[in-house]
């Protein structure tokens, strides 16, 4: 009988919980390893004297290789069990990171990348998947501000180790690691509470892209949003005249409106319409993207950024919700599989469209690129309410 089962309501609860924390807790342990590990490779590259072409090149990988595993993942976890999957992929990646530095050679680095990135990806799609299984109906929306708001931390936290244990030798690569291995222990206390993914339909991602719209291109336009957005910021904060540490803090700012605001949505979300809400944070998203520039040189451009980072946040923290209140079992595996691969074609897209917007209109073609991938998406949400 599964933990989900409808007997017994106040263990079922303990069950639930129990369920969603010990999947939050085992994403955001590798969201920290994550957040540590790629600005620490990208600076051993450069020490390496790795050209910026072939850093970015090395760092592509990590797209290419969730785009190439990404779809087998729901399959492959009906065959094995989504527990032991992740424990495959948390092994994978600690033992990854451990060879990066044992394998100090840019050739290595590209396998190693690969390998590294797959891991990661399949291990999003199980984590998010038993977090949607498990979150009740009624509190969806809750629940996914609250892991999005965690892993938001979780993100933010990992750079900050570098305080620690700094940024050569092996420490930085045996504390990766072992934030892997604390992303197990909440998997040991939660034995015989991950969902089963039963046979499913023999539908295709492309099925759930074309059933889910709102969602999935959602989630690639979040992907292209974040990316573009958090490489090129700064950048932009410097053609604006800011100082280096000043164009850095204006990521900082849009970070911590994605923070602030996911539980307040995802609260939110669970009252109304998701497509309808959907509709109104693109529409937000997308007017935030045009006032970065006319704000650009007063302090208003401060506010504007935190709100523009939340709600553009929300599309992730929506989506997931709205997969969730749509399918269940296998189909929903497979949802979460299309909508993080929709993801990771954001992470792959995102920089360069918005780089070349910089070039074509400079500065504020950065904003404008922005506002170009919000605009496809209201059109995207308003066609499918109508359809």
């Amino acid at each position: 009988m599964s933990v989900f089962s409808a007997e017994a309501p106040a263990a079922f609860d303990r069950t639930r919980v129990a369920a969603i924390a010990a999947a939050i807790a085992c994403v955001t342990a590798v969201g920290i390893g994550i957040s540590l590990s790629i600005p620490l490779l990208s600076l051993e590259m450069e020490r390496m004297g790795v050209s910026g072409t072939l850093i970015g090149l090395n760092t592509a990988v990590a797209g290419i290789a969730s785009i190439c595993v990404i779809p087998f993942v729901p399959r492959l976890a009906a065959r094995v069990g989504v527990l032991p999957l992740l424990w495959l992929c948390i092994v994978t990646g600690a033992a990854s990171l451990v060879a990066f530095k044992a394998l100090y050679s840019f050739a290595w680095w590209f396998p190693l990348r690969f390998v590294f990135s797959a891991a990661l990806g399949a291990l999003f799609v199980l984590s998010e998947y038993w977090i949607t299984a498990a979150a009740p109906p009624e509190r969806r929306g809750l629940v996914m501000g609250v892991y999005a708001t965690v892993l938001a931390l979780g993100f933010a936290a990992g750079p900050a180790l570098f305080l620690v244990v700094g940024t050569e030798g092996w420490p930085p690569y045996l504390a990766g690691a072992a934030l892997f291995a604390l992303a197990g222990l909440p998997l040991l206390l939660a034995r015989g509470l991950s969902p089963e993914i039963g046979g499913g339909s023999g539908r295709g991602i492309l099925f759930f892209v074309l059933a889910a719209p709102s969602a999935t291109i959602g989630a690639l336009v979040f992907g292209a949003a974040e990316t573009g957005g958090f490489a090129l910021l700064p950048v932009y904060g410097l053609a604006l005249g800011f100082e280096a540490s000043g164009a850095a803090f204006l990521v900082s700012v849009v970070a911590l409106g994605n923070v602030a605001l996911q539980i307040p949505i995802g609260l939110l979300s669970d009252r109304i319409d998701r497509r309808r809400l959907l509709l109104v944070i693109a529409i937000l998203a997308l007017a935030g993207a045009l006032l970065i520039a006319p704000a650009s040189g007063r302090a208003l451009l401060y506010p504007v950024l935190f709100l523009w980072g939340g709600v553009t946040g929300a599309l992730y923290t929506v989506g997931l919700a709205h997969l969730g209140a749509r399918f269940t079992g296998a189909d929903l595996a497979s949802a979460n599989a299309a909508f993080v691969l929709l993801y990771n074609i954001g992470l792959v897209v995102g920089p360069p469209a918005v780089g070349a917007g910089m070039d074509i209109l400079p500065p504020h073609g950065f904003p404008l690129a922005l506002a170009a991938f919000f605009a496809v998406y209201v059109a995207v949400v308003l066609w499918r309410l109508r359809a």
